[in-house]
């Protein structure tokens, strides 16, 4: 729409005529046939594993009701998402829109025809969508043309650029369908393959506007403004038809006080219905906000939604400054994008561990590859992320510093399912119990059930002899599923009656963020009377590196010949190391067997859980799968020396201190016994007492005491302890035992 509309003067056919003519020998002449030329075909399907491709086009609404800032804010955000993408073979392509309303104008303008957005196509993204932040007046008009848009973008989206018009006018891929009187043009409904069957690669378009349908003062849509619009509402849903037709999804993207909200429901609905997963809202729906500064946030949200990927909200600041964002676990593809407004400001990335990270090339494990590092906006896709908080430090010089910089992450965890059936090769009419658990790109199990919230699992089985079907797995802890939240999903189905051969199980995931790699997993019927029955047994004891760990194999052989099998380690993590001994194993005819096996760990093995499965197969039928079982061992860091003798040395010390104890004790005891102190000397004559000596404390301790009798002329004797050489010629008083006695006397 726009603020002030342009009068026109309805001058009749004839100049609807030349003004078509016109606009062929125009600029947007060529995009028909030059447009078919530039448009990238898709790219050839990559067996590698990463994150699913998807067809898309930004279409942005420049209508005069624009004002600068939002024209700015609308190339921003679709930078972010051209940029942000996570999958290098995807295709992105970006138009600006508004009406044709006189010669040499379009209603369209395609800033960056289908790029694969690989290293090099998200460079040109950069640069290309920059665009649209550049209103040419001359020619594009100031009105809002739907129709013509989202032609525009199917007819690239479907490969359907050029055709050959009736009339006078030859098509174009940039105009819009024909106007009366005017031959013209190609549109997207040669793209459509009839019905709304989802195309191999989702096409998705995204509509950004501020307002409403408007092509009152656009002559090809009729004589006078009532009839345009009444010719404008019927050509969109016309268009609205073919975008159906072609398997193209219509996600429209409002902001202001001014939408038509009836509007964008009907785009969101008109369009191919088609959802990346059965998750609540990854079907098309419209969203509206209440200005252009909300637009890259929703945008993103948006893009998100309808390539099963989530977005995670970082931090915002004006430069300098430290901002981050959390990516989880699970993740297993991802962008950082960074709104950084000013093309000055430079971006440092640092992963969860601290470390400066490349901007291009490969590091611990995981890829990287940005783009935009001259523009507004900068992303750094990273393929197999590390996981934790990253750092994003973002400078600026003197006078660009004023603009806030907000940093997201999109991701993708691509889980890689790990799947069991119990029994390994069911026979017709039995039942059969699936499990599955989750790993990362990296190999790490998935034990956290929180990091699957939300998580639906299924699987798909077909093979020879019926029809396929699918059915639920859960971890809810109902049977057959043994225990909730163990991130084990268990379910089960009966093998048809009228199978005859082959199997081949696909498990899917859905949840936000969370698609799985649809590996299959191919077994085979078997036979009504089993010649051989296995059934193994892993012990879940836990194990540190270059330990081993023991299992049983029961085996059951009801031929009258011996069985060659063969034990196999699949799905190991990586660098974990594994062996399994014995290999080969012999089955011994018409009895059941117990063969004890073990799996040793390199020195090397990563600790935590340790992923993988062992299985048993019979080498004379061609490597049929006889049972598997999960390694369900948790491998810890070997103990320290304390770890293992903490024990014996707690027992030495406590036999020491006690022996310590019983010897002071001992001592003890013995000095007290031979201790003289308190005994009393007496001296007596005639049977009388003349003078008493009480020894003292720490005078007989040792259990001696010597003493001298002093004769003092004219007085009485009396007795005096002595000590040093004197001691030798006094008397010495001794403990033996209980007594006391003079070496003296």
């Amino acid at each position: 729409m726009r603020e002030k509309k342009m009068q026109w003067t309805n001058r009749g056919s004839a100049l609807l005529l030349a003004g078509v003519l016109l606009a062929l020998s125009g600029p947007f002449a060529a995009t028909g046939a030059a447009g078919a030329a530039r448009t990238v075909a898709g790219p050839a399907a990559d067996p590698a594993e990463g994150p699913d491709p998807i067809d898309f086009a930004v279409v942005v609404d420049q209508s005069a009701s624009l004002a600068q800032k939002d024209l700015d804010r609308e190339t921003d955000a679709a930078a972010l998402i051209v940029q942000g993408e996570i999958s290098e073979r995807s295709r992105a392509t970006v138009i600006g829109f508004g009406s044709s309303e006189k010669p040499g104008q379009s209603p369209v303008r395609e800033v960056c025809p289908p790029t694969v957005a690989d290293a090099a196509g998200r460079e040109r993204l950069a640069g290309c969508v920059q665009q649209l932040r550049r209103r040419d007046a001359a020619r594009t008009g100031p009105g809002t043309d739907f129709p013509a848009a989202i032609r525009q973008a199917v007819a690239r989206l479907t490969g359907a650029g050029t055709g050959a018009g009736a009339g006078a006018g030859a098509g174009t891929g940039t105009r819009p369908g024909t106007g009366a009187g005017a031959g013209a043009g190609t549109g997207a409904g040669t793209g459509g393959t009839g019905g709304a069957k989802a195309p191999a690669v989702p096409k998705v378009l995204f509509l950004l506007t501020d307002g409403r349908l408007d092509v009152a003062d656009s002559p090809e849509y009729g004589t006078d403004p009532d009839s345009r619009r009444a010719n404008g509402e019927r050509r969109l849903t016309e268009e609205l038809a073919r975008a159906r037709a072609a398997g193209v999804q219509v996600w429209p993207l409002g902001f202001g006080t001014d939408i038509d909200r009836a509007a964008l429901t009907a785009m969101a609905a008109g369009g191919h219905r088609g959802a990346c997963s059965g998750v609540p809202g990854s079907a098309p729906h419209p969203r509206v906000v209440g200005t252009s500064a909300e637009i890259d946030k929703a945008l993103q949200e948006t893009f998100a939604a309808a390539r099963c990927a989530r977005v995670a909200h970082g931090t915002v600041g004006r430069p300098p400054a430290d901002l981050t964002v959390v990516i989880p676990p699970i993740a297993t593809d991802g962008s950082l994008t960074v709104s950084k407004h000013d093309p000055k400001v430079r971006v440092t990335y640092y992963d969860p561990a601290g470390r400066e990270v490349p901007v291009r090339g490969e590091f611990d494990g995981s890829a990287f590859e940005v783009s935009g590092q001259d523009g507004p906006v900068e992303a750094l896709r990273v393929k197999n992320p590390l996981p934790g908080r990253w750092r994003v430090h973002v400078e600026a010089p003197e006078g660009h510093r004023d603009r806030e910089v907000a940093v997201r992450a999109i991701w993708q965890g691509r889980l890689r399912s790990d799947v069991t059936l119990d029994p390994a090769s069911p026979r017709a009419g039995e039942k059969v119990t699936v499990q599955v658990r989750m790993q990362t790109r990296r190999g790490v199990v998935v034990t956290d059930p929180r990091q699957l919230a939300g998580l639906r699992v299924s699987a798909e089985l077909g093979g020879a002899g019926f029809a396929p079907f699918s059915f639920p797995l859960a971890d809810d802890g109902r049977a057959p599923d043994a225990k909730a939240g163990d991130v084990r999903f268990t379910g089960t189905f009966t093998l048809p009656a009228g199978a005859t051969g082959d199997l081949e199980l696909v498990t899917r995931m859905e949840a936000p963020g969370i698609t799985s790699d649809r590996r299959p997993l191919h077994a085979r019927r078997g036979e009504d009377a089993p010649v051989l029955t296995a059934g193994l047994a892993v012990d879940r004891a836990p194990v540190h590196p270059g330990g081993t760990v023991r299992g049983t194999l029961d085996v059951t052989n009801n031929d009258s010949v011996p069985h060659a099998l063969r034990l196999a380690l699949q799905d190991g993590a990586p660098g974990a190391g594994l062996a399994v001994a014995p290999t080969p194993v012999t089955a011994p005819p018409g009895r059941s067997t117990r063969i004890p096996f073990t799996v040793t760990l390199g020195a090397g093995a990563p600790l935590g859980e340790l992923g993988g499965r062992i299985a048993v197969v019979d080498t004379a039928d061609g490597d049929l799968v006889l049972d598997t079982a999960f390694l369900d061992v948790r491998v810890e860091a070997p103990p320290t020396w304390w770890d293992r003798w903490w024990k014996y040395a707690v027992a030495g010390a406590v036999l020491l201190l006690a022996g310590a104890v019983l010897v002071g004790v001992r001592l003890a005891v013995r000095r007290r016994r031979r201790d003289l102190t308190g005994v009393t000397l007496e001296l007596h004559r005639d049977g009388s007492p003349l003078f008493t000596l009480t020894i003292g404390r720490g005078r007989g301790s040792d259990g001696t005491f010597a003493f001298t009798v002093d004769e003092p002329y004219g007085a009485p004797p009396t007795l005096r302890r002595v000590g040093g050489s004197a001691a030798s010629t006094a008397h010495v008083l001794r403990r033996a035992g209980t007594a006391a006695y003079d070496d003296n006397f």
